[in-house]
């Protein structure tokens, strides 16, 4: 499975997260998962969606995993696996204030992570895409930042003053080539980067220390940055291409009315009637 994962250009972390959703089924059925019958299957995904409860998210990376293990590397063109669709969800994603960015981020005193959140929010990354960053991907003359996003599709981003030098400030601590974001006392001669699982946990832990009583996670700064850019005025096409979004239909998610948002919308409608 691993192989095809490879074959198929999959990225590092998506073979991970599949792998671990294959030993999730393969631990409750406490057996290799090419003896699990179509019906076993059925029953599992039920189990995830109905008795487990699992987030959408969750969800969609199981059955994700699922039918790329028995589609392709298995062979099993079973009906059930064209029916299986995780629930969808009409939840909005958790936003926080600009305010409430600065105190999480002030709670992080590792220098390495502190920059790396830093860079997460003000350039609008997935956690993966931040952990990846290699110093030349630092592009200070044109103001951007070189991002490795799914499917291997690299696209720039706007790069702010105030983050390339908190990461110059950041290089100057460690100079540690290639990674932007390396990990503390990595072998010098092959050095890592920062674990991704190691700053989510940073994350939370700066989240209770900030006051902050929001359920958000690492990936939140991604919404609220998009969110920020949407009140500031920033057209919807733009935001989708800064994200890498394919689809403009998962960047519209954030057109949600936003109390800034709101209050431009109003404004621009008693301009209008008011011609009237």
């Amino acid at each position: 499975m691993i192989e095809d994962m490879q074959l198929h250009g999959y990225a590092p972390s998506t073979q991970h997260v599949y792998v671990s959703s294959i030993v999730q089924l393969a631990k409750h059925y406490g057996k290799s998962p090419e003896l699990i019958s179509e019906e076993e299957l059925r029953q599992y995904f039920l189990h995830l969606s109905l008795g487990q409860k699992v987030s959408r998210t969750t969800a969609t990376s199981a059955l994700c995993a699922i039918k790329f293990l028995f589609q392709n590397t298995l062979q099993r063109s079973w009906p059930s696996l064209k029916l299986m669709r995780p629930r969808k969800s009409k939840n909005l994603p958790v936003v926080l204030g600009r305010e409430e960015v600065s105190r999480i981020i002030n709670c992080v005193h590792t220098p390495v992570y502190r920059v790396c959140i830093s860079t997460i929010y003000s350039c609008g990354l997935r956690r993966g895409e931040a952990v990846g960053l290699r110093i030349e991907d630092v592009d200070a003359s044109r103001m951007q930042l070189r991002v490795l996003g799914k499917g291997n599709k690299q696209r720039c981003v706007p790069l702010p003053e105030k983050t390339l030098r908190r990461l110059r400030e950041l290089w100057l601590t460690h100079r540690s080539k290639p990674w932007l974001f390396p990990a503390r006392g990595s072998n010098p001669h092959q050095p890592e980067p920062i674990d991704a699982d190691n700053l989510q946990e940073v994350f939370r832990r700066a989240l209770a220390q900030s006051g902050v009583r929001k359920a958000a996670h690492l990936h939140t700064l991604r919404h609220s940055y998009s969110t920020h850019l949407l009140e500031a005025g920033v057209n919807l096409r733009v935001i989708q291409e800064i994200l890498g979004h394919q689809s403009l239909r998962t960047t519209a998610i954030y057109t949600h009315l936003t109390p800034l948002v709101l209050e431009g919308v109003t404004r621009t409608v008693n301009q209008i009637i008011n011609e009237l």
